[in-house]
């Protein structure tokens, strides 16, 4: 199920946006909409626009944002559709900066009303829009794991599987094979992973092959 948006983090771990309903709010006549749907790319994200597009053909405009990657790589996009330079596209996005998740394309929908806002008065109700939707939406915590292959001898069977007991809040699965001697493959919260790769090789004496894979991400 989704977290609330002050879920408490663990090592390693970032949140994403779920979808979210839709906020309205009227400003001086104009309806602004706005909603958070879920994205992992730029080619999704304009691919759920084009659906929000077409569920409201008859709205002036649909501003957006987008923000996708893990922390260390995340990519962003926005877009003022029509609206004057740097006041709907960039207010939504500086709300997506700022609330701590990613994965999200923001959309703020706007039925002119008749009264014009001035710029200043358009990146408020812009901003005031992308915050209500933000709020009303949910997070999803999602962990970073990396797998490590673990191959030792028998005789240090007792010791990998003491250390594995004594850090099991650090692993999420372990595989065992026994085939051709002990081989053991280990999710890790990305944030131990280095932790017990240098405790395994400290209490086996380097007799051991550690090897890590591809981050794993994994939603919660």
């Amino acid at each position: 199920m989704p977290d609330s948006p002050t879920h408490d983090e663990k090592p390693g771990d970032f949140l994403r946006l779920a979808d979210g309903p839709q906020t309205t709010m009227k400003v001086k006549g104009s309806r602004f909409t706005g909603q958070v749907l879920r994205a992992d790319s730029l080619e999704q994200a304009q691919q759920r626009l084009q659906t929000i597009r077409k569920q409201h053909h008859d709205a002036t405009h649909h501003c957006w944002a987008a923000l996708w990657g893990s922390p260390n790589s995340q990519q962003e996009r926005f877009d003022d559709d029509g609206e004057p330079s740097g006041t709907a596209g960039r207010p939504i996005l500086n709300r997506l900066r700022a609330c701590g998740a990613t994965d999200g394309l923001l959309v703020v929908i706007r039925w002119f009303g008749g009264t014009r806002l001035g710029t200043g008065g358009l990146a408020q109700a812009y901003s005031e829009s992308a915050a209500q939707a933000l709020e009303a939406t949910a997070r999803i915590q999602v962990e970073r794991q990396i797998p490590l292959a673990i191959n030792f001898g028998y005789d240090d069977l007792g010791a990998v599987e003491a250390i594995l007991a004594r850090r099991v809040d650090w692993t999420r699965e372990v595989q065992r094979d026994f085939g051709d001697g002990p081989s053991f493959l280990v999710r890790v919260c990305r944030g131990r992973a280095d932790g017990l790769r240098a405790e395994l090789n400290e209490s086996l004496g380097g007799r051991a092959s550690i090897q890590a894979g591809a981050e794993i991400l994994v939603e919660s």
